[in-house]
């Protein structure tokens, strides 16, 4: 493998961030609008974070079944590779706190 192409999928990763990040904040510095808007923002935020909790019950109970599934197809059937209980844990935390972060900058 050459090594200068396996370290761009990083810098580019990385540069993503620092763009959303200076995207971000440069959001965040804006007005709401009038006391109007602020208020009909601050109940949009109250509702999105209400689904978002009873969202991640649900989803977070589905998880831990096919979680323990994976376990049991790994550890104790030994059908597929150790990695997979915890490579599908790990991708849907960071799945859910995309989301999560999405939702915050959204409203």
């Amino acid at each position: 493998m050459n090594s200068a192409l396996f370290w761009i999928t990083p810098a580019a990763s990385i540069a993503a961030l620092g763009f959303a990040l200076m995207f971000f904040r440069n959001m965040m510095t804006t007005s709401e609008g009038t006391e109007t808007m602020a208020t009909i923002a601050q109940h949009v935020r109250t509702g999105a974070m209400a689904y978002l909790k009873q969202q991640y019950k649900v989803v977070g109970i589905f998880f831990v079944i096919i979680f323990l599934i994976f376990a049991l197809l790994s550890y104790g059937l030994h059908l597929q590779n150790n990695w997979v209980p915890f490579a599908f844990i790990t991708g849907g935390f960071f799945s859910g706190l995309a989301g999560f972060f999405g939702m915050k900058t959204a409203t």
